[in-house]
């Protein structure tokens, strides 16, 4: 059964509200001894998920009867989040067993259930949604919201608490659904309903342009859709794609090759367009259709093999959005039941009171902590609007006080401290563990970006209560200077919101912890334009350390600085010291340089650099020495932030400019976070290093 893109109210005596999930649908045949899982075609995804399959046998076994289920494979991080789709596309087109094993191992999934089929030998199809649900929180019981089989989240009613959450957290959307409708296999009816927020969509590809400069097998693909039997062109995608991506799908085009365009109308392209089969799907997400029917900013996001070329169309060129939550026209919401807990008398779905644990997106937002510090960011906004000085209650019982908050921290841009401190509070569950226990250094801006800095190693002066100050040994400590030598260190919010009123605009920690100085959790390659290098030579760059990460095995992980250039990040063993940690990255960096000596170098001397190449600079991994951290603000003329990329992103191309003090906290809630590998994924394996550098 399919859900209809006509659009649905947000409060609906009797219809139920969950997540749209963004995996793959699947069709899961349970009993014992057998467990198949099939895709919307009927392609079946068995050998390609199993773990997924393991716990349904498990399940199987314990149910004891036949069981047919309706949900989604997605993909998760390490703490169980549900994850976008772009994230399960690398998974979904392998086929041998190792290939299989080792993108388990990389990017595991989790399969959530909506709805029951078949229970035992009875086909339950034709009744009730709301009785099927009970019979399917009978048969599945997880035990607990981290595992691999779980429910999806629902709630009665009204959908605006949930909606709210949805645009909070970056969700796709949600689903509406009738309590009283029944299950109409392979119908798209209106008794299901999407409530999309982010513009996703299935587009035929019908041919490929050619690439340009240091991209290769293609440069964008050209997307449709149909019209009735014409192929109608929507535009291209260019960005979205990694170099095995990039290559898979070059194999792919060069089996379909055909002579004349498949599109009815007119393609113009920039580049020589070459014409294929139109019989791949791919998804796209994009901002908005423009007025003459074209994608805007679309993202290539991975192909389906779940859902066939003929069957996608377009959806309205204008859908009307659901009801917002804050609208002033909306009633007002009361106060939402427990997730998977009806209220008394709801229509169709009374039986469903007392059950839990149906949160299977509990942890989906990347910036989870928000919603304890929402008090805390209007607060500030009011004492700016009234030009107020005040003390903030934190959380913890904590207080700092705050003044001047409507100072122009970048004039040009009309950026206070006030939003300086709120883009802090937005985004401290992200930032803190990054910056946590490290002794920091701090860059002060007291008049802003445009006028002179100083760096502050030591704290002498008298500090809030809350924040955490050390005083390091005299044989760890790098500065030699007589008095005070008391360090801040990260780790509370407390503490971050009294360096940015100090004007500290950055987050800059040590590579070590206090409990351990002297041995480097991580150490980093930082990649600097040179006069006449561009942004694009600096990602060519990573382009090619990725490469030679890749071929020795190191694990990377890739940021922005917020300024010109970017930091890759390699996480290193246990009781690693800075000087190990250095040699590992002036390897990477020399081999990297004598590759590619007309874009990259190692030289130190400025003067001596040729021109428009990028310093890779390896020299930073020393003890007291510091980078931005990831999620850190930084003093640039467009407000950047240090923002964690993917691998993908770094293949595809990006602008740093587009992530700022204003715009960064939307893109962490919609891509979780992306800066986890470093603190909790695997280390580099040194020895294994060496083998390969000397093999």
């Amino acid at each position: 059964m399919l859900a209809s893109p006509t659009d649905a109210p947000l409060t609906q005596r009797g219809w139920v509200y969950e997540p749209k999930y963004d995996g793959i649908r699947a069709l899961v045949d349970l009993r014992a001894g057998h467990v198949a899982l099939s895709s919307r075609n009927g392609n079946d995804k068995t050998a390609q998920f199993p773990a997924i399959v393991t716990a349904l046998e498990a399940l199987a076994k314990k149910v004891g009867v036949p069981l047919l289920l309706d949900g989604e494979i997605v993909a998760i991080d390490a703490r169980g989040k549900p994850l976008g789709f772009q994230e399960m596309q690398g998974r979904i087109h392998l086929k041998t067993a190792s290939d299989i094993a080792k993108a388990e191992a990389q990017q595991p999934a989790a399969i959530v259930f909506f709805d029951l089929l078949r229970d035992g030998d009875e086909d339950i199809r034709g009744l009730t949604l709301a009785e099927r649900r009970l019979r399917l929180q009978a048969r599945v019981k997880p035990s607990k919201a981290a595992s691999l089989i779980r429910l999806s989240d629902i709630v009665p009613d009204d959908g605006r608490e949930m909606m709210a959450r949805a645009k909070q957290d970056g969700w796709e959307g949600l689903i509406a659904k009738d309590g009283q409708s029944r299950y109409h296999s392979g119908k798209r009816t209106p008794s299901w309903r999407k409530l999309k927020l982010l513009n996703t969509e299935e587009f035929v590809v019908g041919g490929w342009t050619e690439p340009r400069e240091t991209r290769q097998h293609f440069g964008a693909l050209l997307l449709g859709y149909y019209e009735g039997k014409a192929l109608r062109f929507a535009g291209s995608v260019g960005t979205g794609f990694d170099e095995r991506e990039l290559a898979r799908l070059g194999a792919l085009f060069a089996k379909r090759a055909i002579e004349k365009p498949p599109f009815a109308d007119v393609v113009k392209t920039m580049e020589r367009p070459h014409w294929i089969k139109p019989d791949l799907v791919a998804e796209v997400r994009f901002t908005e259709w423009t007025s003459d029917g074209m994608l805007r900013h679309p993202v290539y996001l991975g192909m389906r093999d779940d859902k066939g070329a003929k069957g996608v169309t377009r959806s309205p060129k204008s859908p009307k959005g659901p009801t917002s939550p804050t609208s002033p026209k909306s009633p007002k919401s009361p106060k939402s039941a427990p997730v998977g807990r009806a209220r008394a008398g709801t229509s169709g779905f009374s039986g469903l009171s007392g059950l839990s644990g149906l949160s299977g997106l509990s942890g989906l937002s990347g910036l989870s902590g928000l919603s304890g510090l929402s008090g805390l960011v209007d607060e500030l906004s009011s004492l700016e609007r009234s030009k107020k000085d005040g003390e903030l209650l934190l959380p913890n019982g904590d207080k700092v006080r705050v003044t001047n908050l409507a100072k122009l921290f970048w004039p040009k841009l009309g950026i206070t401290k006030g939003d300086l401190l709120r883009y802090y509070i937005e985004v401290s569950p992200l930032l803190l563990p990054a910056v946590d226990d490290r002794p920091l250094v701090m860059k002060r801006f007291p008049n802003g970006v445009e006028k002179q800095a100083f760096y502050q190693q030591r704290h002498p002066e008298a500090t809030p209560p809350g924040v955490r100050r050390v005083v390091l040994p005299e044989n760890v400590e790098p500065i030699d200077e007589e008095g005070p030598r008391d360090r801040l260190v990260g780790g509370s919010l407390t503490t971050l919101l009294y360096m940015t009123q100090l004007a500290a605009i950055s987050q800059d920690p040590w590579f070590s912890r206090v409990a351990d100085p002297l041995h480097a959790d991580y150490v980093a390659l930082d990649l600097d334009p040179g006069e006449g290098a561009t942004f694009r030579h600096v990602l060519d760059v990573a382009r090619w350390i990725k490469d030679e990460l890749d071929r020795l095995s190191i694990p990377g992980v890739p940021k922005t600085s917020g300024s010109r250039g970017l930091h890759i990040y390699i996480p290193l063993p246990k009781r690693t010291t800075y000087e190990t940690g250095q040699l590992l990255c002036q390897v990477v960096a020399t081999i990297v340089s004598t590759a590619h000596p007309k874009v990259a170098t190692v030289e130190r001397m400025v003067k001596k650099r040729p021109r428009a190449t990028v310093y890779v600079d390896y020299l930073q991994n020393i003890l007291g020495k510091t980078l931005a951290t990831a999620y850190s603000a930084r003093a640039s003329d467009y407000a950047g932030v240090s923002t964690p990329l993917s691998w993908k992103e770094v293949a595809a191309g990006i602008d740093p400019h587009d992530f700022t003090v204003r715009t960064s906290p939307a893109r962490f809630r919609a891509v979780g976070d992306l800066w986890k590998p470093l603190q909790s994924g695997p280390a580099v394996d040194l020895r294994k290093v060496l083998r390969l550098i000397q093999s």
